[in-house]
């Protein structure tokens, strides 16, 4: 993630912030712009912002936590717009838990856009367009997964005690909301953006036939588990069950390692490496940049007796894989980052606003 400033006062403020903590301005997300920016108030000049735009809460902001803004009040944002099904009114359970899979959704909107997939939602393509449906297992089964541009998300799995046991349960190093997430849209950028085309036959080479009966393959992954030295050649043990997973996995670690080198850089983590030439290709980053970084996340949480931060190995295999997810769309390097706010002060991380942990798929 990028750094924000409050555009009145130049205060840091974060990407889900409401509000700058330093001088009050209401504030929200402006999508096209990826820039938090100030909402229009009732002293500026009718319907124009403090830079002649526009600026008013999402319609969902009440009811999904949404900090996006729109340009005509009482509108959806481009994230909120996306989702096709919601709890009911009655599920007093999975309403607590909807805001939660929003703001990972929101925060996947904005990868997406940063690597140069912006998605349309079904009412502009019916076809191709995609759509989110947010359910609550409270009362129904759910399965999380992608079909045609329609993605089902487990609202349970933002429970942080469900989904801790879940993680447990599969033996998994790392689940999370968020994951969830760019797990799924992998499975959707495989649909939308390779199957048809010649490139299908080179995504076989690497991860191999997708054109493998899937339920003989999770009978066979949840009966025999992965096979050995997996590790050699894939990311997780998920991803060993079908090629499908592997590439939807793949993609996610790029989402992953794309986002927090970002971050990295924005707060000056990262130095300058050749791998930030546009001469090289999403491997060298991932060897010159983000191992010699994730191993020290490593080290710094294990410092504090807490899990590795990025449990995962990338052998050369693997690393071929994720250069070819982020090929798709064109991922070559890191960008050099936005400059970070000025004064005043930075607020502290207890006082900014905060949502909901960001959470594996």
């Amino acid at each position: 993630m990028r750094r924000f400033a409050c555009e009145v006062c130049g205060t840091e403020v974060f990407f889900d912030s409401s509000q700058c903590l330093h001088c009050g301005t209401e504030s929200g997300y402006r999508y096209g712009d990826d820039e938090v920016v100030a909402l229009t108030t009732a002293g500026e000049a009718e319907g124009e912002g403090a830079s002649g735009a526009s600026r008013h809460r999402c319609s969902q902001a009440s009811l999904a936590g949404c900090t996006w803004v729109v340009d005509t009040p009482g509108s959806a944002c481009a994230s909120c717009s996306l989702t096709r099904t919601r709890p009911s009114d009655d599920d007093l359970e999975g309403l607590t838990l909807f805001p939660v899979a929003e703001a990972a959704k929101r925060h996947l909107l904005r990868d997406l856009r940063r690597v140069g997939l912006t998605v349309s939602g079904k009412a502009v393509d019916e076809q191709r367009g995609l759509a989110f449906d947010l359910l609550s297992s409270v009362d129904d089964d759910i399965t999380i997964g992608h079909a045609d541009g329609v993605i089902t998300m487990d609202l349970a799995e933002g429970d942080d005690s469900h989904r801790e046991k879940v993680r447990q349960r599969l033996a998994e190093p790392y689940r999370t909301m968020l994951g969830h997430f760019r797990h799924e849209v992998g499975h959707y950028v495989e649909w939308l953006l390779l199957e048809g085309t010649d490139r299908m036959h080179e995504a076989r080479e690497l991860f191999g036939d997708e054109r493998e009966d899937y339920q003989t393959a999770i009978d066979r992954h949840y009966q025999d588990g992965a096979p050995v030295g997996w590790q050699e050649t894939y990311i997780s043990e998920y991803a060993t069950m079908h090629p499908y997973e592997d590439f939807a996995e793949s993609w996610a670690h790029v989402l992953h390692i794309e986002d927090t080198l970002e971050t990295a850089q924005a707060f000056d983590l990262v130095p300058p490496s050749a791998a930030d030439s546009p001469s090289h290709g999403f491997a060298d980053v991932v060897r010159h940049d983000w191992l010699p970084f994730a191993t020290a996340m490593n080290v710094v949480n294990r410092s504090l007796g807490a899990r590795d931060l990025y449990p995962f190995i990338l052998a050369d295999r693997v690393i071929e894989k994720l250069a070819f997810a982020a090929s798709v769309v064109g991922i070559a390097a890191t960008p050099t980052p936005s400059p970070p706010p000025k004064t005043p002060p930075t607020p502290t991380l207890e006082s900014v606003d905060r949502t909901p942990e960001e959470t594996r798929g």
